[in-house]
């Protein structure tokens, strides 16, 4: 991949192409460059900014700030916040990267796996006074539900574990599945681990 980065002049190297990374990424992700790259910037703002400067460091039409600010606050990952003396908005983003992934990972939970869920069920339902639909069929129908449901309970259960606890998992690493028997996506030669 070839990077191009046009330096604007208002944005240390580093942080420029920490903010045009993030919003690739964010793209990849299915979120807005404009809304990635927004994020970006304020998370790595050691101060709260106005609509008015995020426009101008990132040179972003007004109206598409306003936009990705309303965007980011509805995931939460940021907040407005006041400055004594001054009637404009500023914005700051969620500093800890645990409660931001948090955040994120609640909000795409809400957004992606319930409505898989909830339509799932629905596909059951309707399957249930079909002959036309197989017994086949309705085992996959089913399948899919307990995968999805139980990936759903997983998330929930990993999301609210306390974060020293979720950085410790982390650190972790591969001797998580390996504690577990498994290796490498697959079980290890002296079979599932007892119960």
């Amino acid at each position: 991949m070839t990077e191009i980065t046009v330096h604007n002049g208002s944005l240390p190297p580093a942080v420029e192409r920490f903010v045009v990374a993030w919003g690739e990424m964010g793209e990849i992700w299915g979120v807005n460059r404009s809304v990635s790259q927004i994020h970006a910037l304020l998370y790595v703002s050691d101060r709260p900014l106005s609509a008015e400067e995020i426009a101008d460091k990132l040179k972003l039409a007004r109206s598409n700030v306003s936009t990705s600010l309303r965007e980011l606050m509805s995931w939460s990952l940021i907040r407005r916040v006041s400055a004594l003396g001054d009637r404009r908005d500023f914005y700051e983003a969620e500093a800890d990267v645990f409660e931001m992934v948090r955040r994120i990972a609640a909000n795409r939970k809400t957004r992606e796996i319930d409505p898989a869920i909830a339509a799932l069920r629905q596909c059951i339902a309707a399957a249930e006074g079909d002959a036309r639909v197989s017994g086949e069929v309705r085992k996959r129908f089913h399948a899919m539900l307990d995968f999805t449901e139980g990936v759903a309970r997983s998330f929930d259960e990993v999301l609210q574990l306390p974060t020293p606890v979720l950085a410790k998992l982390i650190k972790m690493g591969g001797a998580v599945a390996r504690f577990a028997g498994l290796t490498a996506g697959r079980r290890s030669k002296r079979g599932p681990p007892s119960a």
